[in-house]
């Protein structure tokens, strides 16, 4: 954590300098940069990316009186860790957390079917996946992170509580073309904006507004969900557990944070479509009635029922994530956008939904900032339905397989035809897809000009073109610190290039040099005047030499960059392998030890492209229909 850049501070390192004062609800202004409908995890981490920025004019308003309190989602895949890491909370988040360490299955004994015996017990995510766990914690808390991160933000930003969205339309034309009705402590009022965000559910009035349309179906099979504190003689109740019974369903139970609390998802069968209206009708002890039916013959006493809910399952995907129709002229660019459930919907078992909408707000937000702070041109804005609905269509056939696996019968040995799944294939489905789940199975195809072709991969094998930078350990080399080298991104819309070194060091010290000194650099075009040097492309350089091998005072001038108002230098530029601990990052990522590598990697931390260090030509023929030259 780097601060005092601009001077001495006294205080709390993570509040900001004041940008701008407090933006409270009584003052929500009649123009906006961006207006954010719904305070869900979408966009509240938009929000919270927004705030870091007080140029721009960023306002969320929500429609309750206050932040989410209960219940709801509940798991948090390693890659979202691996994003709040970029705002700073990632060690925050794990510390509260339930940690998911171990999954185990339970199945109808052979020897009496009445009763269910473990058969299974499997480590939940696989070693190497992730340097942070898969966890559970509440929505309500994680998204309280995210508010206070926008408090502290150097805009100070706050919801407007209370405000309800009620209709919007956008102009051809005009600085604030979007004109947006919400309606505030009873009256209605019109706000005007650059861009709108709507992240208000499944429901959303925001996407009906701009005409797009949900497409899917229901399964016409029902869970109950409820948070319970409860007294039972079960002993995995600390685990992660898929139990399934003979004749009365099956349950999921998800411990919970805090050690008492548990999640249990029950089973309570298929829904006749004619009668929706009976789903209504299914009370908590309803649930708890089933859930002890699948136990037997272990009891459930439940003291406190926390939340509940029932939700029938069903995937939907929208057809498009902006305000752009398949047949507008090519010259149209989006101003308005759908994030999150109201975009896809799906059953919770696969704990997908609040993961893939936080995700979908960090695409989004990165290229917001971008468009707005002049970096890129509005183009750079048709990306976001390109690559998020696709990642939405994948989730959906996802949870189509995965909803039906989980809703079915363990397999009766003594009568086959009546089928069913057999228990060693369910768990065998659940490892196939811990990549999935763990969040780290997305991938970007070069359907657009941020996604680069594999054309020199090889040189970094471990660091795919489309997926996320795999972070590994490094030591950081001014101070000798021990640190992962993905932990250095943060939330800030700025590209990476981390260039890894050749065996001589002659490529990569004369790419640092022609970073730093040539005029058609990517650095030097695209940093605005008086813009610290790495605002729009961070530079990061990793040797292959231990750390106490190399000299600080040695290193290039594009690795000890001056940056604020008193001209400092940033030594957090240069690392170097863990050669004490490891493993060495060389090897652990498969970069080539001869030629080196560059890898490029996006401000919502995927990897964008591999090049060789000596490809400058390419380099900057990546950008050139990306970034708007500045200087």
């Amino acid at each position: 954590m780097q601060f005092y850049l601009n001077g001495y501070r006294p205080g709390d390192p993570d509040v900001a300098a004041a940008d701008a004062p407090s933006r409270a609800s009584a003052d929500l202004p009649d123009r906006v940069d961006v207006l954010i409908v719904g305070s869900g995890p979408a966009g509240t981490l938009l929000a919270a990316q927004l705030s870091t920025f007080p140029s721009i004019t960023t306002r969320l308003v929500e429609r309750r009186d206050g932040p989410l309190e209960l219940g709801r989602a509940d798991g948090i895949a390693c890659r979202t860790v691996e994003t709040f890491e970029a705002f700073g909370l990632g060690t925050r988040l794990i510390r509260e957390a339930y940690w998911v360490n171990e999954t185990v299955f339970w199945r109808p004994s052979a020897a009496d079917r009445t009763r269910i015996v473990r058969t299974g017990r499997i480590q939940d995510t696989e070693d190497g996946l992730s340097e942070f766990p898969h966890v559970i914690v509440n929505q309500a808390r994680l998204q309280e992170y995210l508010l206070d991160y926008m408090r502290k933000s150097s805009s100070r930003l706050e919801p407007d509580y209370g405000c309800e969205f009620v209709t919007l339309s956008v102009a051809p034309d005009g600085d604030y073309p979007v004109k947006v009705t919400l309606k505030q402590h009873g009256a209605e009022r019109v706000v005007h904006a650059r861009y709108v965000v709507g992240c208000d559910g499944a429901r959303s009035g925001v996407r009906e507004a701009i005409g797009a349309a949900p497409h899917g179906d229901f399964a016409n099979h029902v869970w109950g969900v409820m948070d319970v504190l409860a007294v039972t003689d079960f002993p995995d109740i600390r685990l992660k557990a898929a139990i399934q019974s003979a004749d009365h369903g099956n349950i999921l139970i998800i411990p919970r944070e805090g050690g008492y609390l548990v999640r249990l998802y029950v089973d309570l069968g298929d829904v006749d479509p004619a009668q929706r209206e009976k789903v209504r009708a299914i009370t908590a002890d309803d649930a708890i009635a089933a859930a002890r039916r699948v136990l037997h013959p272990y009891t459930l006493d439940v003291r406190d029922v926390v939340w509940f809910s029932v939700y029938e399952v069903g995937q939907r995907v929208t057809d498009r994530f902006d305000d752009v129709p398949a047949d507008a002229p090519p010259t149209r660019t989006p101003r308005v956008f759908i994030c999150g459930d109201a975009c896809h919907t799906h059953s919770a078992k696969a704990g997908q939904g609040m993961n893939v909408s936080l995700q979908d707000g960090f695409n989004l937000g990165w290229k917001l900032v971008s468009v707005l702070e002049g970096r890129a041109s509005p183009d750079l804005l048709r990306t976001y339905s390109t690559e998020r609905r696709a990642i939405a269509q994948e989730l959906i056939d996802f949870d189509k397989r995965w909803s039906k696996t989980m809703s079915l019968p363990p397999k009766d040995p003594a009568h086959p035809e009546r089928g069913g799944i057999d228990p060693a294939e369910l768990q065998a489905q659940f490892m196939q897809s811990g990549r999935y789940t763990a969040g780290v199975a997305t991938r970007y195809v070069p359907s657009t000009a941020l996604t680069a072709e594999p054309t020199h991969q090889a040189l970094a094998g471990g660091f795919t073109i489309g997926m996320r930078f795999h972070s590994a350990p490094v030591i950081r080399l001014a101070d000798a610190k021990p640190l992962q080298l993905g932990h250095v991104a943060r939330a800030d819309a700025a590209w990476r290039l981390y260039a890894f070194a050749d065996a001589s060091c002659a490529r990569f010290h004369a790419l640092m040099a022609w970073l730093h000194d040539a005029a058609q650099s990517p650095v030097r075009r695209y940093t605005p005047a008086g813009a610290d040097v790495d605002s729009v492309i961070d530079v990061r350089g990793i040797y292959q030499q231990g750390h106490r091998a190399l000299k600080v005072e040695a290193l290039p001038p594009m690795l000890l960059p001056r940056k604020g108002r008193f001209g400092l230098v940033d030594y957090e530029k240069a690392f170097t392998p863990d050669l004490k601990d490891g493993p060495d990052i060389f090897d652990l990522r498969g970069v080539d030890r001869e030629r080196g590598a560059l890898v490029v990697v996006r401000p919502d931390q995927f990897v964008a492209n591999v090049l060789p260090l000596d490809a400058h030509d390419a380099l900057c023929a990546y950008f050139e229909p990306i970034l708007v030259v500045r200087t």
